[in-house]
């Protein structure tokens, strides 16, 4: 008997089958190749590193599934699946990064050999993963097949979460609260940004209450300084200075799920600004933790978090935070709805949100956010890291 590292029953599996397929059948939709590895492991729990060559969970509207990838990974399909190992269909390795052959001239043979060559299939085009060559190598190999793009069916499958689920963000939220606490011990002035982030790996890993901690889909950002005006800054060697601040956008992950969380520190005292700011994205979190409850549109939670911001005199021309949960490289969010204006979508219990009241300036930056669970009462918070500035 294999061992397996499957993190659900089989039926909750089934049900997200289940789910998908009425969803494939609303899109008239007769077969759908899923290329987003978090949509592969939600569909089927196949976990592993290998989402760097082409690969793909393959399901029907009339019951059939099955993965399909490199050779040397078929291994790690049967581990981490449910699958029978005749639905674990390998390709050779002479098709992995060759200019001469593409993989998915050898998975159109198989839907050939299927009777699957035919029918309307469902591409997730706008995908980091499936690239323009794939999409030509199946539309050359099955003339007679009808494509359409349907990025994001998966996705939208995977917003209102389990109870499964919600246990592995709340042991993610455990995870990043470890983080913070390794920050406070060790954090001070000349201290590198990589000495830094060597201990937020170390202790992302290490996880916290018994429950180990997974990589997460995002590498630590930080930025110090001026660096803090820009988001997405990653580390260098540069020392922290005394009286400076930064910004740490930071997440615990357990069991490929995400809780993130971002704070602001600052080594020394810090000046009124950090202060003011501080005391006003405490207060747009205060209100939208009351907002995150069934029936409420997601531009009402972006419209009050916009007008507390003008009350105060300041203005973001940004998303306010979008759905997390299961995810892979590079990014954690699951790419679907938005915390802005324009978006009408109607939350529901136990969808999970990263409300993300971060803001930028001309030269320094201040983030302070929350993993969020959509609860009847209003909001739930996945984490418990202190809601303030962090000074040291």
């Amino acid at each position: 008997m294999k061992e397996s590292r499957r993190r659900f029953d089989k039926s909750e599996y089934q049900q997200r089958q289940n789910k998908t397929r009425a969803a494939m059948g609303q899109a008239g939709v007769d077969l759908l190749i899923v290329y987003d590895p978090a949509n592969m492991c939600w569909l089927t729990g196949y976990d592993g590193w290998s989402f760097y060559v082409h690969q793909c969970v393959v399901i029907s509207s009339d019951g059939a599934l099955f993965w399909y990838g490199r050779g040397i990974d078929a291994k790690g399909a049967e581990l981490t699946t449910d699958l029978a190992l005749e639905d674990i269909l390998p390709y050779p390795d002479e098709y992995v990064m060759s200019p001469e052959r593409h993989p998915m001239e050898f998975l159109a043979n198989i839907l050939k050999q299927k009777g699957l060559d035919k029918c309307r299939i469902g591409l997730e085009k706008d995908n980091y993963y499936f690239s323009a060559r794939a999409a030509e190598s199946l539309y050359a190999c099955m003339p007679e097949a009808s494509f359409c793009d349907q990025t994001g069916l998966v996705n939208w499958q995977r917003a209102v979460k389990s109870e499964t689920e919600l246990d592995y963000m709340r042991r993610a939220g455990k995870v990043i609260e470890g983080v913070y606490q390794r920050v406070m011990e060790v954090a001070e002035p000349g201290m590198q940004k990589n000495e830094l982030v060597a201990e937020i790996l170390h202790a992302g890993a290490l996880g916290k209450d018994g429950h180990y901690g997974d990589y997460t889909s995002f590498v630590p950002l930080i930025g110090a300084g001026d660096e803090a005006a820009a988001c997405h800054m990653t580390w260098d060697d540069k020392k922290l200075a005394n009286d400076e601040g930064m910004f740490l956008e930071l997440a615990g992950a357990y069991a490929r799920y995400h809780c993130p969380c971002s704070r602001t520190l600052f080594l020394g005292t810090p000046p009124q600004k950090y202060i003011d700011i501080e005391k006003v994205i405490a207060e747009c979190i205060e209100n939208a933790l009351e907002m995150f409850k069934p029936g409420v549109v997601c531009e009402e939670i972006s419209d009050s978090f916009t007008a507390t911001l003008k009350k105060y005199g300041y203005e973001k021309n940004n998303r306010v935070g979008y759905p997390i949960g299961l995810s892979y490289p590079p990014d954690w969010g699951e790419r679907t709805m938005s915390l802005r204006s324009s978006d009408k979508t109607v939350l529901e219990e136990n969808m999970t949100f990263h409300f993300m009241p971060a803001i930028w300036f001309d030269d320094w930056g201040f983030e302070m956010t929350e993993s969020i669970r959509v609860g009847q009462n209003g909001g739930e918070c996945l984490s418990n890291v202190p809601r303030q500035l962090l000074i040291k």
